[in-house]
């Protein structure tokens, strides 16, 4: 791909890029930034991106193409899975994994592939996880070693044929790869609801697994990102004891922009398709170990870091260039 397309690439809206209000480093000066003065700003912020959210997904009428199966929903589902192996075999953030899929949707509804449940979806996930990367992590692999053995049923693309797929997504998208994701506002909500900043990290590790969990099912693509990471965060309340419960109604106070009804239905399928599961899936959506999240909720570990297990770089493969069909 060309030089200077990449020098673009973080060339998008300003506006998305206050996304990060808080940190987990630092859960009681985290939260105790929201309680200062500067506490009406960042709801501003918040407010802000709420109303601009839509204009990051994909097109309104993509969850029932995908419901008819003028989309194939199995390819997606594919798709989605490899993608979220490939994040937790090289410890990517749970952000990236979600931004290659939202790139996939977004250009999914706008652009029909020749095959949809062969290599150019394939293709396809390469690409977009590829973008996401680049966007977010620190060290990015090979365009080879990310596609890591096992993880497909497809021989690795050629660096050069990924790379023209890049530029074709990235005109698709407008260039705007700087996404409104859930991510963006659950820290934001984490503080809204313990100030104190006891529990904060528990709750954000929470979310993360629903979020991240909630990717494969197509209902969710109903629902705006911000409506997403509050229905995530009231799952994690719910998961934690020493924290009074929060009606979807009373979350709507979280910030300027929410809508109860949106919030509540997304609740709602999250208890019914995403809670049951989450623990049997997360060892595939997530970097982070439920040894580690059950670490992290005890008052005891609340100060420690879980650290990450590094793999060796995958074997190269053999490359695969596709034929036109």
């Amino acid at each position: 791909m060309p030089g200077d397309a990449y020098d673009l690439l973080c060339a998008e809206d300003d506006a998305a890029g206050s996304a990060l209000l808080c940190t987990t480093d630092d859960d009681d000066g985290c939260c105790s930034a929201v309680e200062d003065d500067s506490a009406a700003a960042a709801a501003a912020s918040i407010a802000e991106l709420i109303g601009g959210e839509a204009q990051y997904s994909p097109r309104p009428d993509y969850p029932d193409r995908l419901r008819s199966r003028s989309i194939d929903p199995a390819a997606r589902a594919e798709s989605v899975a490899w993608i979220l192996k490939v994040q937790e075999y090289y410890g990517f953030l749970p952000l990236t994994a979600y931004l290659a899929v939202n790139y996939m949707d977004r250009f999914l509804s706008l652009h029909r592939l020749p095959q949809e449940d062969g290599w150019a979806m394939q293709l396809l996930a390469v690409t977009c996880l590829s973008l996401a990367a680049k966007m977010e992590e620190t060290l990015v692999p090979s365009l080879l070693d990310l596609q890591v053995e096992g993880t497909s049923r497809y021989d690795c693309f050629e660096p050069g044929t990924v790379g023209q797929m890049e530029l074709l997504v990235l005109m698709a998208l407008n260039w705007r790869l700087r996404s409104v994701t859930p991510f963006t506002f659950v820290d934001f909500f984490a503080c809204k609801v313990d100030p104190g900043g006891r529990h904060t990290r528990c709750l954000i590790a929470r979310a993360t697994q629903v979020i991240l969990a909630a990717m494969h099912d197509v209902e969710f693509l109903d629902h705006c990102p911000s409506s997403m990471a509050a229905a995530a965060v009231l799952c994690a309340i719910g998961e934690t004891p020493s924290l009074e419960s929060v009606s979807p109604g009373a979350a709507v106070s979280w910030c300027i922009g929410l809508a109860e009804e949106g919030i509540s239905s997304c609740y709602r399928l999250m208890q019914r398709l995403v809670i049951g599961n989450v623990r049997t899936r997360v060892a595939s959506t997530t970097t982070i170990t439920m040894a580690a999240v059950n670490l992290c909720c005890s008052d005891e570990a609340l100060s420690s870091h879980s650290s990450a297990t590094s793999s060796p770089p995958p074997a190269k493969r053999r490359k695969r260039s596709p034929t036109a069909t």
